[in-house]
């Protein structure tokens, strides 16, 4: 048994560095939550102060997205490269799950709440460790190659709004999972790559039930706020997100999560201010 609180234990995991050590210390505090909880003995959630950026490695070396080397799907190198990637993806869930509860801990929440996001950490650990051992597979490893800087720029815009935290992360980065992994599948698949292919399988299945939670606890919230939870997502995804919504959309796999077409379609007919041809007007 543990004398930390939940909020404690989520900052404890983001102040982590070593990617092996945070997975398996997210998935010891994850343990212990539900152990408590089964128990009959819950643990206090509290509240932390987290830090403004996760501890992170000194690799993989962290670039602009622009400058990011453009991955070649069709050879060897290229596939590393994607599950580089895809495993940075998911180091980064990690920390956004945790910080999702040591940040707004003050918000008063269901228990059910910080089960569906201590579940979705713990699962988020796993998916970088079944795609670490994929990397092994190729003779690489998480580090191997540079990453994307922007992951954690969601997490600072939202830094001071739950709801707009739960439209950005789940309801739109991670529903954007469901509508690329697919075709993940399909180019191992090609290439005769089982290990891989078994372990997207697994994390395409689980995270859509990671964008489910966001789009469970957005509504929630739009409930207790009594507010139109379309046209709050609508405002929150064109306050915080930079971009567009890229079609085509996986509309089976978002609408298993709770997410309609009305709400990401009508973003993705938009055209941001800043791509606008200023000849338009």
């Amino acid at each position: 048994m543990t004398d930390l609180t939940l909020a404690q234990m989520a900052d404890q995991v983001l102040r982590t560095a070593d990617p092996q050590e945070k997975t398996a210390l997210s998935r010891r505090h994850a343990a212990a939550w539900f152990a408590a909880r089964q128990a009959g003995t819950p643990l206090p959630v509290g509240t932390a102060s987290p830090p403004d950026h996760p501890a992170r490695p000194d690799k993989p070396a962290l670039l602009d997205p622009r400058d990011v080397p453009r991955r070649r799907p069709g050879t060897r190198a290229g596939r590393m490269a994607i599950l580089h990637a895809v495993a940075h993806i998911e180091l980064n869930a990690v920390d956004l799950h945790w910080d999702i509860i040591a940040r707004f801990g003050h918000i008063e929440m269901p228990p059910g709440f910080y089960d569906d996001w201590v579940k979705a950490a713990d699962e988020e650990s796993k998916h970088f460790n079944l795609i670490c051992d994929c990397l092994d597979a190729m003779d690489s490893h998480y580090g191997a190659l540079d990453a994307h800087a922007g992951m954690w720029r969601a997490a600072e815009d939202t830094a001071d709004d739950l709801m707009g935290r739960l439209a950005v992360v789940p309801m739109v980065l991670e529903a954007r999972g469901l509508d690329v992994t697919p075709g993940m599948i399909a180019l191992f698949e090609k290439a005769g790559e089982d290990r891989t292919v078994e372990a997207l399988n697994v994390i395409y299945a689980e995270e859509v039930g990671h964008v489910a939670y966001g789009s469970k606890w957005f509504h929630f919230l739009c409930g207790r706020e009594n507010t139109d939870p379309k046209d709050a997502f609508h405002a929150l995804v064109r306050r915080y997100f930079h971009g567009d919504l890229k079609p085509p959309f996986n509309e089976e796999k978002r609408a298993e999560a709770g997410i309609p077409p009305d709400f990401y379609w009508p973003l993705a007919a938009e055209t941001p201010p800043s791509r606008r041809n200023p000849a338009d007007g």
